[in-house]
């Protein structure tokens, strides 16, 4: 059985997600509730969880001060689900250590499989594998992207873009499945917004920009030059 953590104020969205959880996978998942961030931190330090699932807006002590203390003693995963949406939320959730960044609303589906892939990979306790392509490495644990001439600064978009490709490298990734990963299921972006950032990921990437390759009405992969 997998135990997570939910620390979310709303007391419908508890219910909605600890609900799907168990129908899922009935007996597969346990899932613990706290309605304030200290009490979410004390049942965090008390307890094993495989993940945990963070609210940002929380009475007491917010998510990103959860995460930042949790990360002092834990490499357990961790997933922020909130209404924050903005690019300085998530570059910061990144740079906490977060291992994925959820905009509400969110398809229980996604969350679902989110959850379950991170706990398989991670097992609660292992760190995330450093993504590496060519001169390129990302590392999910921290945020940091490094390329061939050093240090890369990217928006939160740009990374949650060069994310999905390098999770998925030499693989293609439709245009369609890019948009739904990065803006969510539904979100009415505009394909030429996709253009547009993957024109910017590319330029901020430098000579690493090559491996990213447009496959023609396919969608996008990279892989080494």
């Amino acid at each position: 059985m997998y135990r997570i953590l939910m620390v979310e104020d709303d007391s419908d969205i508890q219910e909605l997600v600890a609900n799907y959880f168990h129908m899922k996978e009935k007996g597969a998942f346990e899932v613990d509730i706290a309605d304030n961030g200290q009490t979410g931190l004390e049942k965090a330090y008390e307890n094993h969880y495989d993940c945990l699932l963070l609210d940002i807006m929380l009475p007491e002590l917010d998510g990103f001060e959860i995460c930042r203390e949790i990360r002092r003693e834990s490499d357990v995963s961790i997933v922020f689900l909130t209404a924050r949406a903005n690019e300085s939320d998530m570059l910061n959730g990144y740079a906490l250590g977060c291992d994925d960044y959820v905009v509400k609303p969110f398809p229980l589906p996604v969350l679902y499989e989110k959850v379950n892939a991170l706990i398989k990979r991670s097992k609660g306790l292992v760190r995330s594998h450093v993504f590496s392509t060519g001169g390129l490495s990302l590392n999910p644990n921290n945020g940091a992207v490094v390329g061939s001439a050093g240090s890369v600064k990217l928006t939160a978009r740009e990374y949650a873009i060069l994310k999905v490709l390098m999770e998925n490298k030499g693989g293609v990734i439709s245009r369609e499945k890019l948009m739904d990963m990065v803006w969510g299921y539904n979100s009415g972006v505009d394909e030429r917004v996709l253009d547009t950032h993957m024109r910017n990921l590319r330029k901020a990437l430098g000579s690493d920009g090559k491996m990213i390759k447009t496959v023609i009405r396919r969608g996008y992969k990279i892989e080494d030059c």
